[in-house]
């Protein structure tokens, strides 16, 4: 049954190019899943914050619109500033209801999208789905002082996770984290992880990738991609890369994609100053190479040509990266934490490692390069994983059969372990 859908993402537009400070999974979590809620014949709109004097109001395409919340002013503002904004955002959004005839059901994303969607829920009685995406507590923990959202956040959290008809936790480690740091009740958490869509990422030959981004064909290639920001930890993998010079005799060449602009340049993206200044103390300069920030429609080619792909944060909600990298075939070194530790089988699909230990990253490079057989043996079974539970089509399914439920007024879980599948 067709239903009538708002995706709420008030920071992070499906629009924008993932790579920058404040665009990344969850512009990508926005952009498919509202692509493939309307292939299964919803009716999609996705509001999401004007950050540009020039954005037009609306942007239809293939099902879905994009609405522009005039909130704040119509420039790049921090989100860390931005939950002042979202009284105007919410008033909007509630006109533009009003207006239209309202929704099915909202799918909050991030918790300022929550503040939203509670007061859609208060006023006109519509129940919403939140998908937190990073939990205040959580990052509170390993960022310290350096968290920079305002302190009520936590409190917001408690209650918009009280009232959601359903919360998505991403990962089994969501789900614990949201039961144990904020009571939340674990009968209306599902687990339904983020996933890569097919049609964009599967293996290319390592060869023809490497020449056609101008590698060479034969050289050593280890891939860092995402968002640069220091909880990334992209300096960790330098380490190891220093440590697998140091310790183990290899050289191979450390691709660095991601920042805010599609040059690597430091005024823009601040962290790129930061790591290169860091190659250089390390000896490793020379074999570092920041791309700046690329389209999404050749990404494949650089997953696709790297013996490894290798990201350690300190912490990571889901993380969608290293699934993209399975679903090319390339081997993951991913931090134990978080969505990584469900998505990546250590020893099966790739290694887990440490966050913050680039001694650990450093040997488990030296066992792939000394173990061709071994990683081709990863390299197939990261493409079976992906393939079997992660992409949005199932991801997506798991979200329309919740949406159904709430609707209809059944249970949204039978028990705190439900998930979409079976990923243990």
């Amino acid at each position: 049954m067709a239903q009538r859908i708002a995706l709420i993402s008030d920071h992070a537009s499906p629009l924008a190019a993932a790579g920058g400070v404040d665009s990344g999974g969850q512009n990508v979590y926005v952009a498919e899943v509202a692509r493939s809620l309307a292939r299964l014949g919803h009716g999609v709109d996705v509001f999401t914050r004007r950050d540009a004097a020039d954005l037009p109001p609306i942007v239809a395409s293939g099902g879905v619109r994009v609405i522009h919340v005039p909130a704040g002013p119509p420039t790049f503002v921090r989100k860390e500033e931005l939950l002042p904004a979202m009284q105007d955002f919410g008033r909007f959004v509630r006109q533009f209801c009003e207006r239209e005839g309202g929704y099915d059901v909202v799918h909050a994303n991030f918790f300022m999208s929550g503040v939203v969607a509670l007061e859609l829920k208060r006023a006109l009685g519509i129940p919403f789905v939140i998908t937190f995406h990073a939990l205040g507590l959580v990052r509170r923990m390993h960022q310290g002082d350096e968290d920079q959202f305002p302190r009520e956040r936590v409190d917001i959290e408690r209650k918009i996770a009280s009232e959601a008809a359903a919360i998505v936790a991403e990962c089994p480690q969501d789900l614990d984290d949201l039961v144990t740091l904020y009571g939340a009740d674990p009968a209306r958490i599902v687990v339904i992880p983020c996933g890569f869509e097919p049609k964009q990422f599967w293996p290319i030959g390592r060869r023809f990738a490497r020449r056609a981004l101008g590698f060479e064909p034969n050289e050593k290639l280890i891939l860092h991609l995402g968002r640069l920001v220091p909880r990334k930890g992209a300096d960790n993998v330098i380490r190891g890369l220093a440590l697998l010079h140091r310790q183990h005799g290899m050289t191979p060449r450390l691709v660095v994609v991601g920042g805010n602009s599609d040059v690597p340049d430091p005024r823009l993206t601040p962290e790129i100053g930061r790591l290169r200044a860091l190659a250089d103390a390390e000896n490793v300069a020379d074999r570092v190479l920041f791309t700046g920030r690329r389209a999404r429609e050749i990404l494949k080619l650089y997953y696709s040509a790297a013996d490894a792909f290798v990201t350690t944060p300190w912490y990571e909600p889901f993380g969608i990266t290293p699934l993209e990298a399975m679903a090319c075939g390339t081997p993951v070194i991913g931090a134990n934490v978080g969505g990584i530790k469900h998505s990546v089988v250590d020893q099966e699909t790739g290694f887990l490692v440490p966050p913050k230990e680039p001694d650990a990253v450093a040997q488990r490079l030296a066992d792939l390069y000394r173990n061709p057989r071994v990683a081709k043996r990863l390299a197939r079974n990261a493409v079976r994983r992906a393939n079997t539970l992660f992409t949005w089509k199932t991801v997506t399914r798991a979200i329309s059969s919740l949406y159904r439920r709430i609707e209809s007024g059944r249970a949204v879980a039978n028990g705190a372990r439900t998930r979409m599948a079976d990923a243990a």
